[in-house]
């Protein structure tokens, strides 16, 4: 890895259900989530510009894939405020963990919830 590349390139948030994750991260950051079976798996994919360098990931129901609130903890992008993609987590079916807390200055604001398949994810935005 050159120091000119994204330490994170991918992420994938392990489901139970895909049907009931993907209302639930489209109802917490009001998106449209495509789904498709790929080798195996259900994926549901956050949108993004294909190839344009930017992180993206999906959600994704396979045999490999358990929800856990342990292990690697990914940030989603809740800019401009965290607090509005925040509201409407328990509304979507899951917990608030940590309120909108600030980190500094400089960094931003953070928060963590519980999604409706009981996996550990947390929002950073900068105000």
């Amino acid at each position: 890895m050159t120091n000119k590349e994204n330490a994170l390139n991918w992420f994938e948030i392990a489901v139970s259900d895909i049907s009931r994750a993907k209302k639930f991260y489209e109802s917490v950051f009001d998106i449209q989530m495509e789904q498709t079976e790929m080798m195996g798996m259900q994926m549901a994919f956050f949108p993004s510009e294909d190839m344009n360098g930017k992180v993206s990931g999906s959600l994704v129901q396979g045999p490999m894939h358990k929800p856990s609130t342990e292990g690697a903890r990914i940030y989603l992008n809740g800019n401009p405020d965290l607090s509005i993609a925040l509201a409407r987590v328990e509304s979507a079916g899951g917990k608030v963990l940590m309120p909108k807390t600030k980190i500094s200055d400089d960094v931003g604001f953070m928060a963590a919830f519980s999604d409706s398949e009981g996996n550990g994810v947390a929002l950073h935005s900068n105000h």
